[in-house]
């Protein structure tokens, strides 16, 4: 009998954690592993920001800070919100929290209650239907296929809700297949939501700045749902600063009080020293959010051209995140020295231990069909990552 609660027993080890982790091991051994399993850029954290960080230091900005955040960098979130997306909030509407993750994890917790539902479409990033366990929630999934470029319609969304639904989560541009929803998608997604008052909307807009199609679209640009979206985001991806460990909500005043209630509780305020890089990151404009983006972009269609070059590889071109999301059904079945590959974790793994190239297997994500590749690193790596994917699975018969 475990001594462990029900509550950890019954959660799922993060997939793209794992398959990092295995990456790291095999390379310790001294093997050369391609990782492109992690969603982190490769550049650096812009250098206007590393010396907000140490001037904050040299400033004793080293004490505890307000759950919530500094009432600077809320503000300064204010004011992105206002510039970037036109959406209009008050500096106590605002959370800041360790990560986007827990940014995530504090408004389902405040919001699910035993037994309600929560509406995901899948593909997905890998913590929601996690998160929805720890709330003691109901995930229930709606498939959004490579032939809809992994998006769901309004129908779907519509015979999805039932009475005991109270949340929809999403990405966009998602993590993992890099699909954004335009105005006119989001929009017929809205008119939905207007029509059941009791559906709160959780939009995760982490990869805002990598979108290679247009201006972000944000759902809670639609006024008739704005006050039950909770927009998720953060520094990570834009401004290159993972390990930094700062993201916000933004959301109706009484989700913020408990979003601030349940934080107090678990962690209280971020990281002073971070905050206070996150003030100069938004004060310091987006010069080098597009330059990572234009390289992004580079690089997103450097690996589409590899990745269609591969005979069993059926993928579409994704409009923005870094990931690629191919569906690998075809090497189902095939073997390679008395190995059969069944499924698309299995295929991750053959691909770790024959070509040396970490990638995630889909089944984390709710797609059992397909693999994610991050395109996340430089030029000559992915150019020799998709050389060995493609010279190992022509081994497969």
């Amino acid at each position: 009998m475990s001594t462990l609660s029900n509550r950890i027993n019954n959660l799922s080890e993060s997939a793209t954690i794992k398959m990092a982790k295995m990456g790291r091991e095999l390379a310790a051994k001294g093997v050369d592993v391609i990782s492109l399993s992690f969603g982190e850029p490769d550049f650096h954290t812009p250098e206007h920001i590393k010396e907000a960080a140490k001037k904050a230091m040299d400033q004793n900005f080293t004490y505890y800070t307000p759950v919530s955040g500094y009432p600077e960098l809320r503000k300064a979130v204010v004011a992105k919100l206002k510039n970037e997306n036109g959406l209009d909030y008050d500096f106590s509407q605002i959370v800041v929290s360790t990560g986007a993750k827990q940014a995530i994890a504090n408004a389902v917790l405040c919001l699910v209650n035993p037994g309600e539902e929560v509406i995901i479409p899948t593909p997905y990033w890998v913590s929601y239907s996690e998160v929805v366990k720890l709330a003691e929630g109901v995930s229930v999934f709606i498939d959004a296929p490579v032939e809809q470029d992994f998006k769901i319609t309004p129908a779907q969304l519509e015979a999805a809700i039932t009475p005991k639904t109270k949340l929809f989560m999403f990405s966009s541009p998602c993590n993992p297949t890099g699909s954004v929803y335009s105005k006119d998608e989001l929009e017929g997604l809205a008119k939905v939501f207007e029509k059941y008052p009791q559906v709160y909307i959780l939009s995760d807009e982490i990869y805002e700045h990598i979108n290679f199609v247009d201006k972000h679209e944000s759902i809670a640009q639609f006024d008739y749902i704005k006050d039950r979206v909770i927009i998720i985001n953060g520094w990570s991806k834009a401004f290159a600063m993972t390990g930094w460990r700062i993201g916000y909500t933004a959301s109706n005043k009484e989700i913020a009080n408990a979003c601030d209630k349940m934080q107090g509780q678990i962690t209280s305020g971020t990281c002073s020293i971070t905050q206070r890089a996150g003030v100069a990151a938004y004060e310091g404009g987006l010069e080098s959010v597009l330059e990572m983006r234009k390289q992004f972009k580079i690089r997103r269609d450097l690996v589409y051209g590899l990745l269609k070059d591969i005979d069993g590889i059926k993928v579409n071109l994704p409009e923005g995140a870094f990931y690629f999301f191919p569906d690998v059904t075809s090497f189902f079945g095939k073997s390679y020295n008395g190995k059969t590959i069944n499924d698309a974790d299995e295929l991750a793994i053959f691909l770790l231990e024959e070509a040396h190239v970490a990638t995630v297997g889909g089944d984390s994500f709710g797609d059992k069909k397909s693999i994610r590749i991050s395109y996340a690193a430089a030029e000559d790596k992915l150019i020799e990552a998709m050389k060995r994917i493609k010279e190992a699975l022509a081994k497969l018969v």
